[in-house]
């Protein structure tokens, strides 16, 4: 695609966004930006993006399944703003831990399985197109979901690869405005992981003394 046709068609995409589309992109960035940082706050701009998200795909898009994963996202954001608040044993503000081995392959063992399943119900049951991929971007997206609500460090290195994938999902279908916002995401997630590894081990070293 040439650079001219590539940025009209971004500018086009731009100018047609929904004010509902807009509050979600921005209040997202802002629910990222403020997450990499480790700030409470983050979970209240989740909450907004995720509601206004949950009513354009519903009401602009159609769909169904999106909308209602956004839903649990509304849901399950305010558990995360308690246990981030007062998550540890002692009520106190939850640390920065890493996934075992073990947990990393239950995740990633037990994700794919999901993605396939769900994918082959997507493909039977409804009118969505890249299903298994779709599947896939959902269930872990879910998974990782938890992995920020519980503070693992390795949370950022699953957004990246999950990211990498919407690129290229929004990409091949002519969305090339949400593929450049999702390389956005990259790299606060990269930047995240960065911030959390400093503070991570900076607690390490702290409870080794």
């Amino acid at each position: 695609m040439e650079f001219t046709t590539f940025f009209d068609v971004v500018k086009t995409e731009t100018l047609a966004l929904h004010p509902a589309e807009i509050v979600s992109t921005l209040t997202a960035i802002i629910y990222l930006v403020l997450a990499a940082k480790e700030n409470v706050w983050c979970w209240f701009f989740g909450i907004i993006s995720c509601s206004f998200w949950a009513w354009a795909a519903y009401f602009l898009y159609n769909l169904q399944i999106d909308s209602l994963l956004q839903v649990f996202y509304v849901a399950i954001s305010f558990w995360g703003l308690y246990q981030w608040k007062f998550g540890s044993q002692a009520k106190n503000k939850l640390p920065i831990t890493k996934l075992s081995v073990a947990e990393h392959a239950t995740i990633i063992g037990g994700g794919l399985v999901l993605s396939v399943i769900v994918g082959w119900l997507y493909a039977h049951y409804t009118t969505a197109a890249a299903t298994y991929i779709d599947a896939f971007t959902t269930v872990f997206s879910i998974l990782i979901t938890f992995m920020v609500i519980y503070k693992k460090l390795d949370n950022w290195l699953y957004w990246i690869v999950i990211d990498g994938v919407y690129v290229y999902l929004y990409w091949t279908r002519g969305g090339y405005l949400f593929s450049i916002l999702f390389v956005a995401y990259i790299i606060i997630a990269f930047l995240g992981w960065l911030e959390w590894q400093k503070k991570y081990k900076k607690g390490y070293r702290a409870e080794v003394r």
